[in-house]
């Protein structure tokens, strides 16, 4: 069996351990890729994120937040067991009515859950599916996801 001298999201697992993490509240973080459209595939976003400025860096951190919207009773709860994968409750993010579909939800809260990590197609739609069971098992929806990054120096000027 031949072995790759590439070592894919294997090496960045493990090579990260030095590298200083992603401080989520820095001012100069932008939006690299999202996607609020339960149809379009992760792989697809991401293949587009490396394209189109701000243009998403694979290899580097990202801040990934999903956007829920859950009865406030179970914010609360839904927190809580986020929060055992790693995930903190975000700043309120606000969103135009263009954004796309709005699903309706009794007593409806926002809810942003976000965390650090490097981000690939295949674990993105990991938590993407996580994160729909997580608001689905409260009565609540997802929204969509986002995953941010510091600006680069080329792109803001740019």
């Amino acid at each position: 069996m031949a072995k790759s001298t590439e070592g894919g999201w294997f090496r960045r697992l493990f090579s990260r351990s030095t590298a200083e993490r992603l401080d989520p509240t820095r001012e100069d973080l932008v939006i690299v890729a999202s996607c609020f459209d339960d149809a379009q595939a992760c792989s697809a976003v991401l293949d587009d994120a490396a394209r189109t400025s701000p243009v998403w860096t694979e290899a580097s951190d990202v801040l990934l937040r999903h956007h829920l919207l859950l009865p406030a009773h179970e914010v609360e709860d839904a927190a809580a067991v986020a929060a055992q994968d790693d995930y903190e409750v975000g700043p309120a993010a606000e969103f135009s009515d263009s954004e796309g579909y709005r699903p309706h939800v009794d007593d409806g809260v926002p809810l942003v859950l976000q965390r650090v990590q490097v981000l690939d197609a295949l674990h993105c739609s990991q938590e993407r599916s996580r994160m729909a069971g997580l608001a689905q098992r409260r009565g609540g929806a997802v929204l969509g996801w986002d995953a941010l990054q510091p600006a680069q120096a080329d792109q803001a000027s740019g």
